[in-house]
């Protein structure tokens, strides 16, 4: 299980290969909801995303002898070009087995980071069963989006860097909002303030109708969604919380938030005026909540996780044409 030491190990590893990326701010967003916003900006680390700490945390954390025959992940996206650059940084192979609808920029840049980008059919192809076989026939390591510790440990590196910016902007107490699928960067978080910051609270934020964790933390128990597709938070979208991931969530964090995808077309645009950044919409779901549920949470600031900036040109024109 994923604890404090790994999460400090995992830093250790990391280095500077990750970004140490920064809090934003603007009064505009402010004002909007009410109270401080800070958003911490991962769609400025490597690969575009959170997921590239996770990545080189698990693939660094291999014996030598087994990573040099490689990695083998699944991925729609962020997941899938965070372990296909952190293979890559360390000379070995990756190969990636991506749904073929997954957004093509992802795809694209999966390929250009070096991976051998294996595509499957969601609705008619076994995933497991194509990736076992490969994982088999070329004695590569699985490495888990989210359900696995070593993971969750680089993904706790983002944590530790929210307790040290709010303690150098004097924030001890603040809710912590998420953009959460599995829940591998919402554990990570949790367990790295309830060690270093525990007057910051981390809040799993999720799409309307993919809200399964939310829902699992009300009920105490995993819960699924319904359905796998079709939201443009493609990024956060999983079947349900890990089983190892939903523990430390049900321990450590404070009640899930739920937005519209509405609301975070809106978030993602205000992102791009105020902050000048891009993010996608999975990534900005935390933003939202900040933004627009402001009765859900607590205190007169707030820190909001941008998870990503992977988004498709159109997607970002049609939301730029809504709401800009």
């Amino acid at each position: 299980m994923t604890n404090i030491a790994m999460i400090e190990a995992a830093r250790q590893r990391i280095g500077d290969q990750a970004r140490r990326t920064p809090l934003l701010s603007s009064p505009f967003l402010d004002e909007i909801a009410g109270r401080k916003i800070f958003l911490k900006a991962e769609c400025l680390q490597r690969t575009g995303s959170f997921k590239f700490r996770g990545g080189w945390s698990a693939v660094s954390a291999l014996e030598p002898e087994i990573r040099s025959r490689g990695v083998i992940a699944f991925s729609s996206g962020n997941h899938a070009q965070g372990v296909a650059h952190a293979a890559a940084l360390h000379g070995v192979p990756s190969v990636i087995i991506m749904p073929a609808d997954a957004p093509k920029i992802k795809i694209d840049n999966t390929r250009a980071f070096g991976a051998d980008v294996v595509l499957f059919d969601r609705a008619k192809d076994d995933r497991d069963a194509l990736g076992a076989r490969l994982a088999s026939e070329r004695q590569l390591t699985l490495i888990k989006p989210f359900d696995e510790p070593q993971v969750i440990a680089g993904q706790g590196t983002v944590g530790l860097e929210i307790g040290e910016q709010a303690g150098e902007l004097g924030i001890t107490k603040a809710d912590v909002l998420i953009p959460c699928g599995g829940g591998g960067l919402t554990s990570g978080i949790a367990l790295a303030l309830e060690a270093k910051a525990p007057g910051l609270t981390a809040r799993p934020c999720e799409p309307e109708d993919f809200d399964d964790t939310t829902r699992s933390l009300k009920s105490g128990q995993i819960e699924r969604n319904a359905r796998l597709a079709g939201s443009l938070c493609d990024a956060i979208i999983t079947p349900q919380p890990g089983n190892i991931t939903f523990p430390i969530m049900k321990a450590l964090c404070g009640e899930g938030i739920v937005v519209s995808e509405e609301e975070a077309l809106k978030a993602m645009v205000l992102a791009f005026t105020r902050l000048k950044i891009v993010l996608e919409p999975g990534g900005s779901v935390a933003l939202a909540a900040a933004l627009f549920h402001g009765n859900a949470v607590s205190g007169d600031q707030v820190i909001a996780v941008g998870s990503g900036g992977n988004v498709e040109p159109e997607i970002m024109r049609e939301a730029l044409s809504r709401y800009a």
